[in-house]
């Protein structure tokens, strides 16, 4: 969840590592740092809170530096101790001539900790990464060679990490190393990057090197070299980014989160791209390898995913239990690697994440490969982790995605799901065809019926600021929409922090109701045409009834509605099948405007990450 880079080339060094921690903000954060080489010196900056803090420390000691040559950079999002300077990074090791970044966890680093200071390793903060600098800095007091000290540490670090390494006696050099963690290789030329993710380089190159687990990275301004644990160099393959620096602009919008949200027609656009040519036509999904025998002979499809994919992985199950006649099972990863499940080789596992490196699905999916289950990642990231131990892939193209609250990758991970259902049901012959050439059409339509709703956003702006004093919200829904009740309830206590939880609207009787008066709002998603609607709509009563604030989020153009509801959001008419694609948008911009008038971090929520590298 934090960011690195590490910079070795003919910039100025500082603003290169500034500006690459900058764009990594988005992880989520607490601290940062960074480390310089200094002519002969290793000079350390560290600060808490946001990067500015850093930014303006690095300024009033500017007159410190004189020939800085390469550098290694942090944000830390606190797991082992408190916040603070002591435990921010770079660390370095006694002598202070060996310092280190490190995203990850290390999970034998107490045994570690104790077996170095028998040695004589005096210790500074409560974190885990202190044990890889001393470690590494012991290893290199036998070896004299920095790698060698890093081949043989890394061999006896359990867990997961992507670390980078400088030392005093070995200028200009720069070394990475991973496991279970992101790290990519920058190439240029007369210089080169480290990181944990693009958007912390894409402003100088294009070309990058992914380092896969066990492998150890050694970096000079003209030099890459990648080796194994063992020392033998690897060849690896130089791979272009697929986007623009351009792409982490806010292009204008106050925030990132309104920009992404504003981006969505085209993303759905991006999304059906090259996969629906004409209703007449089948889905093409080139990077699916299910063949017509595996699908007809599945008898399962497991969906495992956290937070926003997982309430994607909830709509999943609807659409493909509906279009495939399949048992669909969804699941929190957290969950599913700590239990015994009856996954087997007649299961496709579907894998969902933004990033492709939240660490829990990634353990869950190789427990799925290791079960023989063919497994299917949906992500925005065909670069990742999870995309690589993929069998088949679909990636979402929604690009970068800066804000923390997903907005953007969730209505492309629906729609792509959306078109994996089609294709599996015209491959199984389970939906008739002139169902699939209206279902078709329709979903052709959907990029505009979003710009229909994001051309007219008073009402919402309106409903946000009326509702904005409220300390605690309730979303219900029934069907294909509970998981939009979930969703829109996870937008608002992550942007806004107010207390907000979806409930399937029939249980509201079973407990919640107790919770209503006029200090609750309860707001209703209840799409036309479907078989739910009724339904919703007497559950709202209800909480009328109990004098709580009512909402809707609608489709339908009943006028008795305004009579019953204090305020109605009406959303353009879809079958009620591909209505959370439409729901969600109101959702996301009630959000996003209720944490604008409260004056809240929307782009960079405290406490929270873009991604979720540890379990």
């Amino acid at each position: 969840m934090c960011g690195i880079i590490g910079y070795i080339g003919h910039r100025n060094v500082v603003n290169v590592i500034l500006s690459g921690l900058t764009n990594l903000e988005y992880r989520g954060y607490d601290s940062a740092g960074l480390a310089l080489r200094d002519g002969s010196d290793i000079k350390v900056y560290k600060t808490l809170g946001k990067l500015v803090n850093l930014k303006n420390e690095l300024e009033a000691r500017k007159s410190e530096l004189y020939n800085v040559t390469c550098g290694i950079g942090h944000i830390r999002w606190a797991t082992h101790g408190s916040p603070s300077l002591v435990n921010a990074h770079p660390h370095s090791c006694t002598c202070g001539k060996l310092v280190v970044v490190h995203n990850g966890i290390i999970e034998n680093y107490k045994e570690l900790r104790e077996e170095l200071i028998k040695k004589g390793c005096e210790f500074k903060s409560q974190t885990d990464t202190e044990v890889i600098a001393h470690l590494v800095a012991n290893e290199y007091s036998k070896a004299k060679n920095l790698e060698m000290a890093i081949q043989n540490s890394v061999a006896k670090l359990q867990g997961a990490y992507a670390i980078c390494v400088m030392h005093k006696d070995v200028p200009d050099l720069i070394i990475g190393a991973r496991k279970h963690a992101p790290m990519l290789i920058g190439v240029g030329d007369g210089e080169n990057f480290i990181a944990s993710d693009t958007p912390a380089i894409i402003e100088y190159t294009k070309k990058t090197i992914y380092l896969d687990d066990n492998e150890i990275a050694i970096v000079t301004k003209d030099s890459v070299k990648i080796k194994d644990i063992n020392g033998e160099e690897i060849d690896k393959k130089i791979e272009i980014l697929p986007w623009e620096p351009i792409a982490l602009s806010k292009l204008g919008y106050k925030h990132f989160m309104l920009k992404e949200i504003y981006e969505q027609p085209d993303v759905i656009r991006n999304v059906l791209n090259g996969k629906i040519y004409d209703i007449d036509e089948p889905i093409i999904l080139n990077e699916v390898k299910l063949d017509k025998e595996t699908i007809r002979n599945l008898k399962k499809i497991e969906i495992i995913a956290c937070g926003t994919s997982l309430h994607v992985g909830l709509v999943a199950k609807y659409v493909l239990e509906d279009f495939t006649g399949i048992s669909v099972e969804v699941e929190a990863s957290s969950e599913y690697i700590y239990r015994k499940t009856t996954t087997d080789s007649s299961t496709l596992v579907i894998g969902v994440s933004q990033s492709g490196e939240t660490a829990d699905t990634i353990t869950a999916i190789k427990q799925a490969k290791a079960k023989n289950a063919h497994v299917l990642i949906v992500t925005n990231r065909p670069d990742s982790n999870m995309a690589r131990l993929a069998d088949s892939l679909i990636p979402v193209n929604a690009g970068i995605e800066v804000s923390v609250a997903a907005t953007k990758s969730y209505i492309a991970q629906l729609v792509s799901f959306y078109l994996l259902g089609i294709y599996m049901a015209e491959v199984k012959g389970t939906l008739d065809s002139d169902y699939l050439k209206n279902l078709k059409h329709e979903i052709i339509q959907l990029p505009t019926k979003v710009e229909e709703i994001l051309s007219c956003t008073n009402s919402i702006q309106t409903c946000a600021k009326k509702f904005s004093s409220f300390k605690n919200f309730i979303f219900i829904a029934r069907g294909v929409n509970l998981a939009t009740a979930y969703e829109g309830a996870l937008k608002l206590k992550e942007v806004s922090y107010i207390n907000a939880t979806g409930y399937a609207a029939g249980e509201l009787k079973h407990g919640p109701i107790a919770m209503l008066d006029e200090t609750m709002p309860v707001l209703s998603i209840l799409m036309s045409g479907g078989i739910t609607y009724e339904k919703v709509l007497s559950n709202s009563e209800e909480a009328k009834a109990r004098n709580a604030k009512l909402i809707a989020l609608t489709s339908s153009n009943d006028e008795k509605l305004d009579s019953l509801f204090d305020v109605v959001l009406r959303v353009p008419q879809v079958r009620e099948i591909l209505s959370p694609i439409i729901a969600c948008v109101p959702c996301q911009l009630l959000a996003y405007y209720i944490a604008e008038f409260l004056g809240k971090d929307v782009d960079q929520p405290r406490n929270l990450a873009k991604s979720v590298t540890v379990e």
